[in-house]
């Protein structure tokens, strides 16, 4: 059964089958078809999206390297001149197939190419099905700084299907659950207490999926272009991409998005005790539900000065005062709220000392 959600000019799509997906092309009239994957999903989504386009024999296929170390102008460069190749017009559609770096880049290939194509969102994993594909946010990283080049553009449709999580491990699917435990955090504490604890499947995520993404389509909506309300989505954003740059830089095996947010909503939760009214019993229940999810990130004191200047890059900064976005409860978030690096410190070395 197909499940909608109507966002900024398009609808969201909840379809096991994406059965919608080939009328809603054939009803386009592109001039051509380009289908952005990873060799991932290349691997194991793109039968899935074959299955569902059985009648529509004519596109072509772009393939990028998988992980965020390359969503980079050097591999966006490369998709242009791809697409210069199979001599894309304005008139064609670009579909990503994939995680947040192919719904990140290829969102951003196709906006900026000829000054804009249209795109379709197909997001592959948890992560991307909750967080990247909605809200019209495309981008790449520069110097390790996340997503700092892009644009606000929206798709033409986003199709989510629950058949893509089969092809995740463990440790993707709880990546991609610290997104939907967030989105419980700052706008809806019932979703929070009943997923905080629930065992991770990807047959009883139906429903927990729908509901995230609708709270995040609730907020972009009120603020498409991240001027107030949607600052309250960067919750845990900026110790997290800081930590996730870090790791990206100097781990053999880096962390993975939430992970890195999972940290740093540990972290950021414990500044909101500090400074903006959340309870001691409200910072427990969020460390438990992290601890219980995550295995500890081990770092020494000797990485603050990297991780400051990686923060002091980040887009939610005004000057050069740190912005977050702190909760005051759970369920309830506020933004522009400026914290000084003696209480970032402070923060680390709470989240460092707990799992000493």
């Amino acid at each position: 059964m197909t499940k909608q959600i109507a966002s900024l000019g398009y609808s969201v799509f909840f379809e096991n089958n994406l059965e919608s997906l080939a009328t809603f092309i054939t009803s386009r009239s592109y001039s051509q078809i380009l289908v952005l994957v990873d060799r991932n999903t290349n691997d194991h989504c793109l039968p899935i999206l074959q299955s569902a386009l059985s009648e529509i024999t004519d596109y072509d296929i772009i393939e990028i390297d998988p992980g965020e170390e390359n969503k980079n102008i050097d591999f966006c460069i490369g998709v242009w001149k791809t697409m210069l190749d199979f001599g894309a017009d304005r008139k064609a559609l670009m579909i990503n197939l994939g995680g947040g770096v192919v719904t990140d880049m290829g969102g951003f290939a196709a906006s900026t190419f000829k000054r804009g194509i249209d795109f379709i969102q197909i997001p592959t994993t948890l992560l991307s099905q909750v967080d990247a594909s909605v809200g019209g946010k495309t981008g790449i990283d520069l110097d390790h700084i996340k997503n700092i080049v892009g644009t606000f553009t929206q798709p033409q449709a986003v199709f989510i299907s629950g058949k893509f999580l089969e092809t995740l491990d463990d440790r993707q699917m709880r990546s991609g659950f610290a997104e939907v435990i967030k989105h419980g955090l700052i706008y809806d504490k019932d979703l929070f207490f009943s997923v905080k604890d629930i065992e991770l499947s990807s047959n009883n995520l139906d429903s927990i999926i729908f509901r995230s993404v609708e709270i995040k389509n609730e907020v972009i909506t009120q603020d498409p272009t991240e001027n107030g309300l949607r600052k309250i989505l960067n919750f845990g954003h900026t110790i997290g991409h800081a930590v996730e740059a870090y790791s990206l830089i100097h781990d053999a095996n880096p962390l993975l998005h939430g992970e890195a947010i999972a940290l740093g909503m540990i972290c950021e939760a414990y500044i909101a005790h500090k400074i903006n009214g959340l309870s001691g019993e409200d910072l427990a229940q969020i460390e438990t539900a992290f601890d219980n999810r995550f295995e500890p990130y081990s770092f020494t004191e000797e990485i603050y000065s990297e991780l400051i200047a990686l923060m002091q890059n980040d887009k939610k900064n005004d000057g050069k005062r740190l912005g977050f976005a702190l909760l005051s409860e759970i369920g309830k978030c506020d933004y522009d709220r400026y914290v000084k690096e003696e209480l970032i410190i402070e923060s680390l070395n709470f989240y460092k000392n707990k799992n000493v």
